[in-house]
């Protein structure tokens, strides 16, 4: 695209031009104005459309797979889970010019003179989305290599906060160098912001086998298996400089630059407690007992090694092993591996949790939770919602990513494949419409309409079927029931008032709200309008 030509601008536009520039703040500047237009911005009200027959598992579907371009997908998402995402982990593409940005369905070259522009432009729009799902405790990871590294840095300082940075982890991708290049990458990087640093609290790393291993307990102490860690701290404190005599009589005092880690009433406490070790002999100098039975795990750094995470090579066999073997689609797609995707849960998430990768691929991160969920059938299920597009270009119109691979990878993780059993689960399969916002009233239907109250109310869906032949939509929890009322006869008015004997405290969404106010007048009775309520809660475009 050709430079701005600044001799046709009139002496008006060259002075908005000026102020505009005078405006901008130390940080990353694009050409929001100069590059193609990204047709997916709209600001049409977007509806999820279910389609059963792609979904998988019985019952109450928790988790999502949503097919659509993300910026629809995640502005619909907001009606329901604004605030509520505690992690959100994404692979978008690294914008090498290989073929793997698709923009306004064709793939951007690495020549193309705005590249940089319309990667930053496409990923600021969906990230100040995203930004708003996240909880305020929650925490976003971002995979990244060299091509992009440096943009998206100061991207992700524009969007959540440079004071909200997190860490920039090292994840080594290969197992040995590139015979091809002199000097070649063997890793990426794993970007981590929060939504507030104020609020965020990471949990440390479970132990791994190698680390159970160095547990033992050479003094059968009650307690079981332990480990010793060095009783010196750097630099000189004077109260613990203290002397110590150890079992066989020996005086030590802290070794040339150190002082004991603590004070020497601290150091009284644990010796009785019988944590200090003096070794084998009783004469050594002294150690804090650390036992397995006491320990979270442990602090987690921003160097993941492939030994620890996984490589890309193990993430191809993963996703190779859980599809067909006359389905060659996932050969053209660089997945993450699952031992990645689960550190970030294991340090980012608890039981319950809900998790949104909003570039979700060939679904790696549904893989990695329901792997999670099944190793730990005590805990709360942690949930996933998946986004992807079909990646379909008019080279290939007919290409169906999400439904070909990223849902059938995810399908064969539930109901198991090969010689590996099913993790059992469920997710209902989702894809996007957009209804320009003066036809709403007109195009929504019944079940999109309470597809959007089981998502704001329950977090998802249930395959029971609406009561009174579709002019009634009912679920009911132990603490409310909602009731979506598509007609106001009176037999179904009769019909909820029996429904909301057992529920304490009631929700009814009607077209006619005044009509049905002047039936119900009850401080545990809510009534609300449609799609007004839908249409708030959705908002505007950024």
């Amino acid at each position: 695209m050709a430079r701005q030509n600044y001799r046709d601008l009139t002496h008006e536009q060259l002075v908005a031009l000026l102020e505009a520039r005078d405006r901008k703040k130390f940080g990353l500047v694009w050409e929001q104005d100069a590059i193609e237009h990204d047709r997916a911005l709209n600001s049409d009200f977007v509806a999820l459309d279910e389609v059963p027959e792609l979904g998988a598992g019985s019952g109450a579907k928790e988790n999502l797979i949503i097919e659509g371009d993300n910026f629809d997908a995640l502005r619909a998402l907001k009606v329901a889970y604004a605030g509520k995402v505690k992690c959100i982990y994404i692979d978008p593409p690294y914008n090498t010019g290989n073929r793997d940005f698709v923009y306004n369905d064709r793939f951007v070259e690495k020549d193309h003179s705005w590249r940089h522009s319309m990667w930053l432009e496409f990923m600021f729009q969906r990230l100040t989305l995203a930004r708003d799902l996240l909880a305020q405790d929650g925490a976003i990871f971002v995979s990244i290599d060299d091509n992009e590294i440096f943009h998206l840095g100061m991207l992700m300082n524009e969007v959540f906060g440079e004071g909200n940075f997190v860490a920039n982890v090292i994840w080594q991708k290969r197992t040995s160098p590139d015979a091809r290049l002199r000097l070649g990458a063997g890793h990426e990087y794993v970007l981590v912001y929060a939504a507030s640093n104020d609020n965020l609290a990471l949990k440390k790393a479970p132990l791994s086998e190698k680390d159970r291993a160095s547990y033992s307990n050479p003094d059968d102490d009650s307690r079981g298996s332990w480990t010793s860690a060095d009783f010196t701290a750097q630099g000189f404190r004077p109260n613990q400089m203290y002397e110590i005599i150890t079992p066989t009589g020996r005086k030590l005092t802290p070794p040339k630059g150190r002082c004991w880690g603590k004070i020497e009433s601290e150091f009284g406490k644990l010796k009785k407690d019988n944590r200090i070790w003096f070794g084998p002999d009783g004469s050594a100098r002294p150690r804090v007992k650390n036992f397995l039975c006491e320990t979270e795990g442990r602090s987690s750094w921003t160097w993941w090694s492939n030994a620890e995470v996984g490589h890309s090579q193990e993430a191809k066999k993963e996703l190779l092993a859980l599809m067909s073997e006359t389905d060659d689609s996932p050969l053209a797609h660089t997945p993450k591996p699952v031992r990645l995707i689960e550190r970030v849960l294991q340090i980012a998430t608890n039981p319950g949790d809900l998790v949104l990768d909003f570039f979700a691929g060939s679904g790696t991160t549904a893989h990695a939770v329901l792997k999670m969920n099944a190793a730990n059938p005590d805990q709360a299920p942690r949930k996933f919602i998946l986004i992807s597009n079909t990646e379909a270009t008019t080279e290939e119109p007919t290409k169906n990513l999400c439904e070909d691979v990223c849902r059938q990878r995810v399908a064969n993780v539930i109901s198991g494949y090969g010689t590996t059993p099913g993790t059992g689960g469920s997710f209902a399969y989702l894809r996007t419409r957009r209804i320009p916002m003066n036809r709403v009233i007109r195009r929504i239907d019944h079940p999109q309409v309470w597809l959007f109250l089981q998502l704001m109310h329950f977090g998802d869906l249930s395959a029971e079927t609406p009561l009174a032949s579709g002019r009634l939509f009912a679920r009911s929890s132990a603490d409310e029931g909602v009731f979506y009322l598509t007609t106001l006869t009176d037999a179904i008015c009769r019909r909820v008032e029996k429904e909301m004997e057992g529920a304490p405290n009631a929700t009814l969404y009607t077209w006619q709200p005044e009509a049905l106010a002047m039936r119900y007048s009850s401080e545990t009775v809510s009534i609300l309008p449609i799609p007004q309520t839908l249409i708030e809660r959705f908002g505007s475009r950024p």
